[in-house]
């Protein structure tokens, strides 16, 4: 593994970064200028809980069919205390970036428990992870634990978005009908679409698509949020939208009152959006390269971001 650099930044778009030259989007703290405690442009430093994500040496190999060759997708990653990677703490926003064929979405499965075909050592809420664990295991670990957010939505075409978000709560079978409704209309009017509880998916826009999967992510409120691409689909509107409404989620809760704070980790391509997270991660090769901690946390306007995309153009 290559030796990386621990580099405190205010909202460092870029800066730190081995992968871009850009320069940040903004500079310094952010100023105080409202009243509102739930204002994501107002925030303050919070600190962060104990690890709920560790892992040790994890490396994964791809065998192709039909040869003896193999592909190495993740080499000794570590996330502990006896590296400078250290474990993912309750309440933290994780960054994942890196080139394509990178291993960042390889990292993310792994995580999420999606594949426990692996070397070395993963402990998720003090659940070791191991090839042992039944799939009985694991599908209770992240139907409990964790939710899931990816680039194509992946809502169910013939269902509503009240009737998605309402599904993994089904599943679960833990609530009565009456919690259940109330928690899927308040997810709903979480993410701004208590208007749009009725629509099936083909008559939501990108952005509300995916808001609806965020809602859905969230229904059995889970620990931890992975998410592999949420703006990859998305226009530059829907990507602001969505990433101010993740850092409100992150830092205030899903039901926006500050309790059951959601812990994210994600992976993108999209430099501009590093000043929301905590920490970001650099991947290339299978490897981490190194980490940027930022000082702050930053919501941005769509203005923000489009100034920025097109003074880099």
């Amino acid at each position: 593994m290559k030796t990386s650099e621990n580099t405190s930044t205010y909202f460092s778009i870029n800066n730190t970064s081995m992968l871009s030259n850009s320069t940040s989007i903004l500079e310094g703290p952010p100023e105080k200028n409202s009243d509102d405690p739930f204002d994501i442009f107002n925030l303050v430093k919070t600190e962060l809980g104990p690890p709920i994500v560790q892992c040790h040496k994890i490396s994964k190999v791809y065998k192709l069919p039909g040869v003896e060759e193999t592909v190495k997708a993740l080499y000794d990653i570590s996330l502990d205390d006896n590296c400078e990677f250290y474990p993912v703490k309750r309440g933290e926003f994780v960054i994942i970036r890196g080139p394509s064929g990178g291993g960042k979405t390889t990292l993310l499965n792994i995580l999420g428990t999606l594949d426990s075909d692996f070397e070395g050592e993963l402990t998720i809420m003090n659940n070791k992870i191991t090839k042992e664990c039944t799939d009985e295991f694991l599908s209770k670990l992240r139907l409990k634990n964790i939710g899931f957010v990816f680039q194509s939505f992946n809502l169910i075409s013939t269902m509503t978005a009240f009737e998605n978000v309402c599904l993994p709560m089904t599943i679960d079978n833990k609530l009565s009908d009456k919690e259940k409704k109330n928690r899927a209309k308040n997810l709903l009017r979480r993410v701004g679409l208590e208007d749009r509880m009725d629509h099936l998916p083909s008559e939501l826009s990108g952005g509300e698509q995916q808001r609806v999967a965020i809602a859905r992510a969230l229904s059995n409120q889970p620990d931890i949020l992975l998410l592999d691409e949420p703006t990859g689909d998305l226009d530059s509107t829907s990507t602001i939208e969505v990433m101010n409404l993740l850092l409100s989620i992150n830092k205030f809760g899903p039901n926006k009152d500050n309790t059951n704070k959601s812990t994210i980790v994600m992976v993108t391509h999209n430099p501009e959006l590093e000043c929301y997270a905590n920490r970001i991660l650099y991947v290339q090769d299978g490897v981490f390269i190194k980490q940027a901690i930022n000082e702050y946390q930053q919501a941005l306007t769509v203005k923000e971001y489009l100034d920025y995309i097109n003074s880099n153009q």
